[in-house]
């Protein structure tokens, strides 16, 4: 080996460890070096086609992108985005919330506009999300129930720009949730949810510590009647039995949220949620053609691809 190509091996090792091993940035890499960052990228690309960098996926990382493919396979997905369980009980939904803002921040454009439903995944979501973008994000409620949409006290949101339904979730009858629909507040921001980008719902199971019981929304015995009907769990409050469709209820005629109807015709919808618990309430909203996206963790992933 030559001088030059001596010389031109040695910069791209020191290239490839400072960026790789060390974190350093490529404009950081170039100062070091003492070259441009355009010398850097290139190489660190002729490093990776020489085989002086090689990947390999850890065999559990491997895991997960197979499992990525057979959801994605069997509920006709256009991504899944697998993560780890988490290692503390009771810290799946703040897990899920992370990589639910991680993943949609990476794909938003400037001055974009998301919608956002109705749960605890969402709100931390929401609030992690307000955190990592670069410029506001127009956030659109398809909800009611102004206050679960609105931050808490750890997270600066007020960098996203909240567009609310002004109204309750759940209105007290039937003809006073009509009126409410009606009203051209609540139908001009329903209408808005058609012009966002990504569409981020959660996905609730039939349990006695769901958000909507845990919050005052429902009953105990609302969900037991439910569960009786056939519902195994609701997106956006939409009660949904095992195959994906409608539950009817007097909740439903009640409830002032995003029709599903308007839901299938949204584009980029991303579903979040995991949980042994939810497993069945999420295969149902997959079954239904909810979702273009599914975030979850390892074990529900598993048993979303058991035969059931």
């Amino acid at each position: 080996m030559n001088g030059t190509a001596q010389y031109e091996e040695t910069l791209m090792v020191k290239a490839s460890w400072y960026y790789y091993f060390e974190n350093m940035t490529q404009q950081a890499i170039a100062d070091r070096l003492g070259i441009s960052r355009m010398r850097v990228i290139k190489l660190l690309d002729t490093a990776r086609q020489n085989g002086v960098i090689q990947f390999r996926l850890r065999s559990d990382s491997i895991g997960m992108m197979e499992s990525s493919r057979a959801l994605m396979e069997r509920y006709h997905l256009k991504d899944v985005f697998i993560i780890p369980e988490a290692e503390q009980e009771g810290q799946t939904n703040e897990s899920i919330a992370r990589a639910g803002a991680m993943y949609v921040s990476d794909r938003l454009g400037d001055n974009a506009c998301i919608n956002v439903g109705y749960g605890d995944t969402l709100g931390r979501t929401l609030n992690h999300l307000a955190t990592m973008v670069q410029t506001p994000v127009t956030c659109v409620s398809l909800t009611g129930g102004v206050s679960c949409y609105l931050p808490n006290g750890r997270s600066n949101v007020f960098n996203a720009r909240l567009c609310l339904i002004p109204a309750p979730i759940l209105a007290s009858s039937p003809e006073m949730a009509a009126a409410m629909r009606a009203e051209a507040s609540v139908s001009e921001v329903i209408r808005t949810a058609a012009l966002s980008s990504f569409t981020l719902v959660g996905i609730g199971a039939m349990h006695d510590t769901a958000t909507v019981v845990r919050t005052g929304l429902m009953t105990q015995n609302e969900m037991f009647r439910l569960r009786m009907a056939g519902s195994v769990g609701d997106v956006l409050c939409h009660f949904l039995d095992k195959e994906g469709h409608l539950v009817p209820s007097d909740i439903e005629d009640r409830l002032i949220s995003t029709p599903l109807e308007q839901l299938h015709t949204m584009s980029n919808v991303v579903g979040l949620a995991a949980g042994r618990h939810k497993a069945e309430a999420i295969r149902a909203v997959l079954r239904g053609g909810y979702l273009d996206v599914l975030i979850t963790d390892e074990p529900t992933a598993a048993l979303l691809l058991k035969d059931n």
